[in-house]
């Protein structure tokens, strides 16, 4: 952002075949949709596609002599992995496990939730992520690896044949890791669900471009299996060095998660870039964002249709759903006012646009419980900072004059506090305010920056985006290692509910389902 606030114009030229690759919840079947008025033709899914027989993964196989042959199935409901392996270890010179892979070149990250099934019958028995050269048992390989005794490990062989070598994490029995390449850089990071990642890293292992990636399990004894069950699992091709934001796009994930448990479900893939869901009213649908226009994904149904807002086809990913469900307020670049973003209202079924905001450029993010007024973030004479105005236009009224940069603003559903994100303090953090701007006090303290306070439909809970120390704290870029975090609403330390790949367009407006058990997000990978 660097001070200047351009969410999500998506200005990219589309191709000329458009598609939303989208996997119903209630099916296997993998949807295709094109755009309206986009060519068809015969269309050859990703094998990106959590809809194939292994999900996101080619084939399975044991690497090494194993005296008992393993197994993987793929549960294309719950989108997770049940891997049964055998093995005498993966130590020293030679490997012997399950694999169940897939051949990637370039970077990558690889991320899941991993548990062990049964007590066991070695301590040392292993799963985790591994990246090795080939399917060899004596291959090069980086592995990101959990031990049945909690042992937590980043293990490598740098050379064929080498014996195997390892750098130990102080995080014990994780159920989060994940393995990123960078070059020849791997980097192990590993969590307990709710808490932040710790890293290891290891420089120059030369694995070749083309790698097999992919779950693994090892029993470490020959004569019995070990079982375990792999969730939430991404393979998440980043976004090349030297990307040009609101220019360059990779693919996107549309998901939905049970807040409770940290259950995610891929409910559409896409090549293109899809952001900010909104959940209606009903529960039925998600509304979202992408190249200008909003579409609205039926949850039943499975398929996605294009919501009609007349001319306003410039449209970025600060769009909000009324409480009652009837109305939905957006914010287009409107060519009248060179391209400022501007707040219109029309039905949530879509329709002509009615304009509200008289200045640009204005952000819409929340709508009053009583559905009268709208509060945004406006950019005045180079200053960033909340305003409220009535849903009918007409003056607005500023709530907040800090310096540094105010955002994010939403209603609590009683209408008594406005929560919203600010670095007036140096770091991004929640804040929140009485709903006539007063009493100002500052939620979040952490060593984060802290994005886009989202209410849940109780009250009680708040959901936030958080980026690392290293990002501007007066930006939110695409394409980065996230949290989304969760905390009460008058305070108190925060949990993480989901690691993940993405940023701008993530989690940009509210997106609690109605009964207030789940959110909409967008994470993001090449394809």
């Amino acid at each position: 952002m660097n001070k200047m606030k351009t969410v999500g114009i998506l200005r990219a030229a589309a191709p000329a075949v458009i598609m939303i690759c989208a996997i119903a919840l209630a099916a296997d079947t993998v949807l295709i949709a094109a755009r309206p008025g986009a060519r068809t033709g015969p269309v050859r899914p990703s094998p990106q596609l959590l809809g194939q027989p292994l999900g996101l993964f080619e084939s399975h196989g044991d690497v090494g002599p194993v005296e008992r042959p393993g197994r993987a199935v793929y549960d294309s409901q719950k989108q997770e992995y049940l891997i049964e392996g055998a093995g005498a270890n993966m130590w020293f010179s030679a490997d012997e496990f399950q694999f169940v892979w897939k051949r990637l070149k370039g970077d990558f990250i690889l991320s899941a939730r991993v548990e062990f099934i049964g007590t066991g019958v070695v301590a040392h028995r292993k799963i985790g992520w591994m990246a090795r050269s080939t399917l060899d048992p004596g291959s090069a390989h980086a592995s990101a690896v959990v031990h049945g005794d909690g042992l937590t490990s980043l293990q490598f062989r740098k050379a064929p044949g080498n014996d195997t070598e390892e750098v130990q994490m102080a995080v014990q029995a994780p159920d989060i890791i994940q393995l990123e390449r960078r070059g020849d850089v791997y980097i192990m990071s590993a969590a307990r669900f709710g808490e932040t990642f710790a890293s290891e890293r290891v420089p120059d292992i030369g694995l070749g471009d083309e790698v097999y990636v992919g779950l693994f399990v090892c029993s470490h004894d020959a004569r019995v299996s070990e079982k375990a069950k792999f969730s939430n699992v991404r393979v998440v091709i980043p976004a090349k060095e030297g990307f040009v934001p609101y220019q360059d796009y990779i693919g996107s994930n549309l998901e939905v998660m049970d807040v409770e448990n940290g259950e995610r479900t891929v409910v559409i893939q896409s090549p293109r870039s899809l952001q900010a869901p909104n959940w209606t009213a009903d529960g039925r649908a998600l509304i979202y964002n992408s190249e200008g226009l909003l579409y609205r994904f039926d949850l039943a149904a499975g398929a996605p249709s294009v919501l009609e807002t007349g001319p306003a086809k410039d449209n970025n990913n600060d769009h909000v759903l009324s409480f009652d469900g009837k109305w939905i307020g957006i914010s287009h670049h409107s060519p009248e006012d060179a391209g400022e973003s501007i707040i219109y209202v029309l039905p949530a079924a879509g329709g002509d646009p009615v304009r509200v905001t008289d200045k640009g450029p204005s952000y819409l993010h929340g709508w009053s419980p009583d559905g009268k007024s709208l509060v945004y973030t406006g950019g005045r004479n180079g200053e960033y900072d909340i305003y409220r105005i009535s849903v009918k236009g007409g003056p607005e009224v500023r709530l907040t004059d800090a310096k540094g940069l105010d955002d994010g603003p939403e209603y609590t559903p009683d209408g008594r506090f406005i929560y919203f994100n600010s670095n007036r303090t140096g770091l991004m953090q929640i804040w929140r305010m009485r709903s006539d701007g007063s009493g100002q006090e500052r939620v979040t303290t952490s060593d984060l920056n802290d994005w886009f306070p989202h209410v849940s439909p109780d009250g009680r809970r708040i959901v936030f985006l958080s980026f690392q120390k290293d990002v501007d704290p007066g930006d939110h870029p695409f394409y980065r290692q996230v949290y989304l975090r969760m905390m009460p609403v008058g305070g108190g330390e925060p949990r993480v509910i989901a690691y993940v790949y993405g940023g701008q367009g993530t989690i940009n407006v509210p997106s609690w389902s109605p009964d207030g058990r789940r959110i909409a997000f967008v994470s993001n990978t090449g394809f």
